[in-house]
């Protein structure tokens, strides 16, 4: 008889014991003062919605809410004291220099409170990239910003959102995080901004660092770090946003075979201060065009030299005599990425040695 009245007992209490030691072995779960996470939200496929709950593609972005994604995970609230805001709703094709400039200029208000530890943005994962590294480049504080999206829409069977949200909640509140630059967390991967790239149009596994590799996993409800990002970020960046009411101009040139310069010309008609060109191979300059990229430099418009390989450094004086030409190479950074740069640069100098030390520094 006792014997049974013990299995009983143990039936019973057996739940609050694994609840028990689940409290006690999770560090964010144990810690009576739950760090304080602003979650601003942007938009994305991270708020769509579909006609059917296996709609994933040709779904609407952009139509939920920042507090109706927050009560979507109830488990967040065992991890930290959230807030909501709703910065803007777009899809994030459509993000832009001054979208830029609004978050940008509120994530530092924020950062600058003693009430906040940590900033999550939700985000479309188009170009949480590019939003990303312009973080990166002019957040000033070390404290942690994630970036975070979805690939499938919040209606849709196994939605990726609510389980990114929730790692990029523990993440931005986590002292592991702190100083490690703009983060950007999906399918349990934290990548950094500087150098993650969406790699696939679909895939749950879409965000990668090609070559240089992520930063670490989420699991077990905590990050795990395996490296960091070696140059300058956020509060050790130059650039200052926050006086700011718009950006120079720069624009992308994409190379291809037969490639002509009616693109880069209407760029420079419509006032591009800053051209990238994107060229092939170790940022090449196709006979037919490299002409107009050295006027174009005669007129003051700084010539970045990138690449549309994505990977590997371009190197200086390789493809091209940059020291001649007076132009500038990327780096290691994408072309879309070594537009934001160029940008945040010509906010400081026009000057073609200092902006090139800049991409060696960013």
């Amino acid at each position: 008889m006792f014997v049974g009245c013990y299995r009983h007992l143990l039936t019973a209490i057996s739940p609050l014991m694994v609840s028990a030691a689940l409290l006690v072995s999770h560090p964010s779960f144990a810690d009576q003062k739950l760090p304080n996470v602003t979650i601003l939200a942007t938009g994305g496929t991270i708020a769509g919605t579909g006609s059917t709950s296996t709609t994933t593609v040709g779904y609407t972005a952009a139509k939920v809410g920042v507090e109706a994604l927050i009560e979507a995970v109830p488990e967040l609230k065992n991890v930290a004291n959230v807030k909501g805001e709703q910065v803007f709703q777009i899809a994030s094709e459509n993000m832009n220099n001054d979208y830029w400039l609004t978050l940008a200029k509120r994530v530092n208000t924020l950062l600058a409170q003693d009430d906040v530890d940590g900033i999550v943005i939700t985000h479309g994962t188009d170009t949480i990239e590019e939003t990303a590294y312009f973080l990166d480049l002019v957040v000033k504080s070390k404290k942690p910003v994630v970036i975070v999206g979805a690939m499938r829409p919040s209606t849709a069977i196994s939605a990726d959102g609510p389980i990114n949200l929730y790692n990029a909640v523990i993440l931005a509140g986590s002292p592991e995080a702190v100083g490690k630059g703009v983060l950007v967390c999906l399918n349990d991967e934290i990548n950094a901004g500087r150098e993650v790239t969406k790699t696939n149009t679909a895939t749950l596994n879409t965000f990668r660092t090609p070559e240089l590799g992520l930063l670490g996993y989420m699991q077990d409800n905590r990050p795990h770090f395996y490296r960091q990002s070696t140059r300058r970020n956020t509060a050790d960046t130059e650039f200052d946003i926050m006086g700011l009411d718009s950006l120079p101009r720069v624009d992308i040139v994409y190379g291809y075979a037969n490639m002509d310069p009616t693109a880069l010309n209407a760029f420079v008609a419509a006032g591009a201060k800053g051209i990238i060109h994107a060229g092939v191979g170790d940022g090449s300059l196709a006979s037919a065009v490299k002409p107009s990229l050295i006027e174009a430099r005669k007129k003051g418009i700084v010539i970045v030299r990138s690449s549309r390989v994505g990977n590997g450094i371009v190197a200086r004086n390789g493809e091209a005599n940059d020291d001649e030409l007076d132009f500038v190479v990327s780096d290691t950074l994408n072309p879309q990425k070594a537009r934001i740069l160029l940008m945040l640069a010509l906010t400081r100098t026009t000057d073609t040695k200092t902006i090139q030390t800049m991409f060696y520094n960013y």
